[in-house]
């Protein structure tokens, strides 16, 4: 990123132009000085104009004005066209291209052709006066149609620069709230794993009320099952407060997400429906490979719809963006501490028919979830091409092991 550096509010490469505009009218107006016309006078007025230039882009109408009622004063004086009139030509060619409205540039224009003619007239030599109007037009008309081109695109750019900031605002807009529906969506399946663990200890707390007495084997097992329950659910409601308070940077959006759900909002899935959902992946058009490596243990509701989820996120992405007749390569490989999903394809398919469904917001969905459960999220094309995919989900503890440590 390159930072302009400014002074005086404005860019310092167009202050040091400027002023070495200004200077080339002075240095005009300082050399001719012995041989021009009207001496001394004339010198001051050129240095007069060259001032005035330095605040071209700023103020280009009065700066045009400025420097006309100059002309006017050289005219009147009888000293004929000088070197430093190249000043007229720079502020007409300013006041065209930066003037908040045309119609200065036209006026300027029309007085600049009523300043030929008169130049005309004090042009020294055998020449008549109609040739000279002709070239100082030439010149002056070439200048004035420069400008204006100058102006066309300079004012075509700031509209493109416009365009593509209210864009980006769009973009980000949209990014913001799919993150905020993305979370919303967590919460409240949090919300539904929370309140199954809450039901399951009461459960199993009236079972050892009832049978601490005749069978106290099974009211200790049961109440493991409350104390294991109750670390699963307070754990989930830790990652539920977090949704909800921990704000992030949204990524902008691939899109919105206007697929199908393949199941309705109030069930949540599971890990063995994933055979389900490859198969529903399948006949939508997908060739889709599966290996797992390693043993999955049990895991926590919240962490198993995440993984789930991914899953779905992933192959739709492959429908979505690689099309149908797409193969990818679905890798799930289970470690002590973690859990890690690979999903690689081919990028060799063709548009879909048909919506693909989807439980999200395709990455920006992925990065949410994973994020909730301190995991990371790895996205990019493929080294033979199409698009890779890979999630790590650290595992939690068992609860044995955390028993002994404390």
């Amino acid at each position: 990123m390159t930072v302009e550096r400014m002074i005086f509010g404005r860019p310092l490469r167009s202050v040091a132009f400027d002023v070495a505009v200004a200077g080339l009218v002075a240095l005009f107006a300082v050399a001719g000085v012995v041989a021009q016309p009207g001496g001394w006078p004339a010198t001051v007025v050129g240095l007069a104009m060259g001032l005035t230039l330095l605040f071209r882009r700023t103020h280009p109408s009065a700066v045009a004005a400025a420097v006309a009622a100059l002309a006017l004063t050289q005219v009147l004086a009888g000293w004929g066209p000088l070197g430093y009139d190249i000043a007229v030509l720079i502020a007409l060619y300013s006041v065209v291209k930066y003037a908040d409205r045309l119609r200065d540039g036209v006026i300027a224009g029309g007085v600049a052709g009523v300043g030929v003619v008169l130049a005309a007239f004090q042009v020294p030599g055998p020449a008549t006066w109609w040739a000279s109007a002709i070239w100082f037009g030439t010149v002056t008309g070439a200048v004035w149609l420069v400008g204006l081109n100058v102006r066309t695109r300079r004012l075509y750019v700031l509209s493109l620069e416009e365009r593509a900031a209210t864009l980006e605002r769009e973009r980000e807009a949209e990014a913001r709230a799919a993150v905020a529906e993305e979370r919303t969506r967590i919460a409240r399946e949090l919300h539904d794993v929370v309140a199954h663990s809450m039901a399951v200890m009461i459960v199993q707390a009236d079972g050892v009320r009832f049978t601490i007495d005749r069978d106290p084997a099974t009211a200790r097992e049961a109440a493991k099952v409350v104390a294991d329950t109750g670390r699963q659910a307070l754990e989930e409601m830790r990652r539920l407060v977090g949704v909800l308070r921990e704000p992030s940077r949204p990524e902008p959006a691939a899109g919105p997400d206007d697929g199908l759900s393949a199941e309705p909002a109030h069930r949540r899935p599971a890990l063995v429906e994933l055979p389900e959902l490859l198969d529903r992946f399948r006949a939508a058009g997908l060739t889709v490979g599966c290996a797992t490596t390693g043993r999955p243990p049990a895991l926590p509701p919240g962490l198993e719809l995440t993984l789930y989820r991914v899953v779905q996120e992933s192959l739709t992405n492959v429908l979505k963006h690689a099309g149908v007749g797409a193969s990818v390569e679905l890798d799930l490989r289970w470690t002590p501490d973690a859990v890690v999903v690979r999903a690689a394809d081919d990028g060799r398919g063709r548009p879909a028919v048909r919506p693909a469904p989807s439980g999200g917001h395709g990455l920006v969905g992925m990065r949410e979830r994973v994020g909730v459960y301190d995991g990371s999220l790895t996205a990019g094309p493929g080294l033979g091409g199409g698009w890779r995919v890979e999630v790590r989900l650290p595992l939690p503890s068992a609860p044995e092991t955390e028993e002994e440590v404390a």
